[in-house]
């Protein structure tokens, strides 16, 4: 990542309700090109919320979500965002479970940046270890290919900011290893990412910075090593065991 590098995302004041409760509360960040960011935090911290806002499944009650330094996409819609370069993993992965592994990357591919060329589903298959159940309904799959399938969706439409939402977890230690060099590899080739996980083994092997919030608010930004140190940051999240 250049330090003199543009923002691709800039996130400012963001507000979003549910009723009285308010999920997000004025947080503001940024991401640039070839950035890894960790959002981090405790459950019901916001971390989703944010993601679901910048994707186009919320829409923001508040503040702006602003991509290339000035061009507003709060509240544009998921389908859109896809063709401004913007696309996500989910929690819980949602494949057609009824289509092959190769037809779910197809519709995939038939949905991305026209203006890009997209990658091969040859190369898809390969590059995330899909390629032995190709031709199988996604619902055969288990977690971790379907988590793989997931990601590889989102990366046949050739996303310049990718937002990961806890892909690694119910992931083994080599596949860890094996998915986060595949994220910085991702990131070296100037994809943007933001990333949100629980496991702050893999946040400190991936990110270059880290945001954690609490209550919908930003309380800390910089890398996890200095996070762990601050003692707002322990309190309200990492605990006393990731202190030393």
């Amino acid at each position: 990542m250049s330090p003199e590098s543009k923002p691709i995302l800039n996130v400012s004041k963001l507000v979003k309700r549910f009723g009285g409760f308010y999920a997000l509360d004025g947080l503001s960040f940024h991401v640039t090109p070839g950035e890894v960011l960790g959002l981090v935090g405790p459950n019901g911290s916001g971390k989703t919320t944010a993601i679901n806002v910048i994707s186009g499944l919320y829409t923001p009650d508040g503040g702006e979500v602003m991509l290339d330094g000035g061009k507003s996409i709060g509240g544009v819609a998921s389908h859109r965002l896809v063709h401004r370069g913007i696309n996500r993993t989910f929690q819980v992965p949602k494949p057609f479970l009824s289509l092959t592994v190769r037809e779910n990357i197809q519709v995939a591919l038939s949905h991305g940046r026209a203006s890009v060329t997209p990658p091969s589903i040859a190369e898809l298959l390969e590059e995330y270890r899909l390629r032995e159940v190709a031709d199988r309904p996604a619902a055969d799959l288990n977690s971790a290919q379907q988590k793989m399938l997931d990601l590889t969706r989102a990366l046949a439409t050739r996303p310049r900011l990718l937002l990961l939402d806890e892909l690694a977890a119910g992931l083994n230690p080599a596949e860890l290893d094996w998915i986060a060099g595949k994220i910085k590899a991702l990131a070296a080739t100037g994809v943007a990412i933001i990333v949100v996980e629980h496991l702050m083994g893999f946040i400190e092997q991936i990110t270059d910075r880290v945001i954690v919030l609490n209550a919908g608010k930003e309380i800390f930004e910089g890398t996890l090593a200095a996070a762990v140190r601050e003692p707002q940051v322990i309190e309200v999240f990492l605990g006393g065991e990731h202190a030393a």
